[in-house]
């Protein structure tokens, strides 16, 4: 019995958990639903049926194992979002590939390392992508990633033949592979910033995040007449589980407006395709409600959806009820590390719950906020390190045990460090960060990987990264540099640095240099005291 003074809870467990594959239960969908549109991707002009999706599924599943690739080998996504991506998500699932998701917006430097940490043999990729040339920086990396055995790029010769599938594997050897997989296999490996450094890849398997999607759409009262537009991209779990996944398992409609985020398309794409639910963090919904042509589009289909990412202003969420017609908007929190969602408002609940919490208690998840010291478990209302159990914790980072056991103790809780508050009716708050990660735009972002990166230039001595406040992207990055002595670079330099070589929402906005950081009597530095700084010079405009 749980003592309701603690600041502990357990979600509800009336409805079961999915326990089957990714593959398994698709093949359920498709027996159900199977005239159902299963996938609308509206800049490509495609609409399938849940019948045509799967049996376009089956034959990608199928070339994947004419490329001889084994259950539990990694195959590498680089993409932004098209329907090619979904294709290749449920086909690796099929036949038990590990599907390594790369950030769209990598450069050289990272796409790099995550080939190489992950032991990618196969690169799926789209050949470009807004500036990026992704088959010129594939070509970089290639001699520095020795067990990369092929890249493939959408829409050439060599994607076209394996995605019809391999002439030497009928669809009974796919569902051969199929029906051989559990559950509890790994699945997926996503990569999170680091704050020693290097992203770490989270690794997921078919019950962390089939059921994580499953529960998200199923607390939003998703069905099989439901169309969910997915403007979050398919690389982060937003996209691919609660989006994609979610819709599957429910015989829903994945709605796809175009490769990247873009307002107009958005609301285009909720008025043609009468979606019932529309995702976004803050910011999407702050950019589509802020079009001046907005009060002439026919939103009255929309009735549910997800914000998430970063925390929702009021104001944004009234405007998400009143005039997007959005009664039944839900709040999500979670991570990558737990599939990622551990807690979600209501439909029912009240406008203040939905924006001044994050909801209770996911389905078949335990939740406490502890003594970051100690680990004890927290009075209601006290301020703690928010932790979760249970299903949705991933098995570890891949390849790195020591950095698994720091985030998941001997007891099984993901430690999140989150700065929490239980309230008495068990709704949770997030107050801030034990560590000092950044959210720009609903991007994490940790301050420790962009500084080992600018580290790398020659004419930098030492680097502090932190986050200040930024009205479009609640907060955007700030690098106070300490130059070598008689270096002469600019800001302008440094981001040409940058170019290129780590993704745009990691390049910071501002530079300030100095010839010393604040430090503590122990020698520590003091980013807190540099925050109120920088907020200080950016209100006086004295910022470089």
């Amino acid at each position: 019995m749980t003592d309701p003074q603690l600041a502990q809870d357990r979600g509800p467990t009336d409805v079961p958990m999915l326990d089957e594959t990714i593959g398994a239960n698709l093949a359920r969908t498709v027996a159900e639903h199977g005239d159902n549109e299963a996938l609308v991707s509206r800049h490509q002009g495609i609409r399938w049926t849940y019948r045509e999706f799967a049996a376009r599924v089956t034959d990608l599943a199928s070339g994947l194992i004419g490329l001889g690739l084994e259950p539990g080998d990694r195959v590498g996504l680089w993409s932004p979002n098209y329907a090619e991506w979904t294709l290749v998500q449920y086909a690796t699932a099929e036949i038990g590939v590990v599907l390594v998701n790369i950030n769209p917006a990598y450069r050289t430097h990272e796409l790099a390392y995550a080939l190489n940490q992950s032991g990618c043999k196969v690169l799926f990729a789209a050949p470009s992508f807004k500036t990026s040339d992704y088959i010129d920086m594939v070509e970089q990396v290639q001699p520095e990633c020795p067990r990369l055995e092929r890249a493939v790029f959408f829409w050439e010769d060599d994607w076209d033949e394996i995605v019809a599938g391999s002439p030497a594997v009928d669809e009974a050897a796919v569902a051969e592979r199929r029906t051989g997989l559990r559950p509890d296999e790994p699945i997926n490996i996503q990569y999170t910033s680091g704050t020693t450094g290097f992203p770490k890849g989270a690794t997921l398997s078919h019950r962390n995040i089939l059921n994580n999607g499953f529960f998200t759409t199923e607390l939003q009262r998703i069905g099989p007449g439901d169309r969910v537009c997915i403007p979050v991209p398919f690389y982060h779990c937003f996209g691919m589980v609660m989006g994609n996944l979610g819709c599957t398992t429910h015989g829903a409609t994945m709605v796809i407006p175009s490769d990247a985020f873009d307002p107009v398309h958005v609301l285009d794409t909720v008025q043609a395709e009468r979606c019932t639910a529309l995702y976004g963090v803050p910011t999407m919904f702050i950019a589509e409600l802020g079009l001046p042509e907005f009060a002439a589009y026919d939103l009255t289909s929309l009735r549910t959806g997800v914000m998430a990412g970063s925390p929702c202003p009021v104001e944004v969420m009234k405007a998400c009820v009143d005039e997007m017609h959005m009664e039944d908007v839900t709040i999500c929190y979670g991570m990558t590390e737990t599939s990622p969602v551990s807690t979600q408002t209501l439909p029912d609940d009240s406008l203040h719950h939905r924006t001044a919490t994050v909801g209770r208690a996911h389905p078949h998840v335990e939740i406490r906020v502890a003594a970051p010291e100690t680990g004890e478990t927290l009075a209601r209302g006290e301020t703690g390190e928010f932790c979760t159990r249970g299903y949705s914790v991933m098995s570890g980072y891949w390849d790195d045990d020591e950095r698994t056991a720091e985030a998941i103790d001997s007891d099984g809780w993901m430690h999140t460090g989150d700065l929490a508050v239980m309230a008495d009716d068990g709704y949770v708050n997030i107050v801030g960060r034990i560590k000092d990660m950044v959210i720009r735009g609903g991007e994490n972002v940790y301050p420790r990987e962009i500084e080992e990166f600018l580290y790398s230039h020659p004419d930098i001595e030492d680097v502090q990264v932190i986050g200040v406040p930024d009205e479009r992207y609640g907060e955007e990055l700030m690098a106070w540099v300490k130059l070598r002595l008689g270096a002469d670079v600019t800001d302008h330099d440094l981001r040409d640095f940058c170019q290129g070589k780590i993704a745009h929402f990691k390049v910071p906005r501002y530079f300030k240099f100095v010839d010393e950081f604040p430090l503590t009597v122990t020698g520590k530095v003091q980013k807190f005291k540099m925050r109120d700084q920088a907020v200080e010079d950016l209100r006086s405009e004295s910022v470089r």
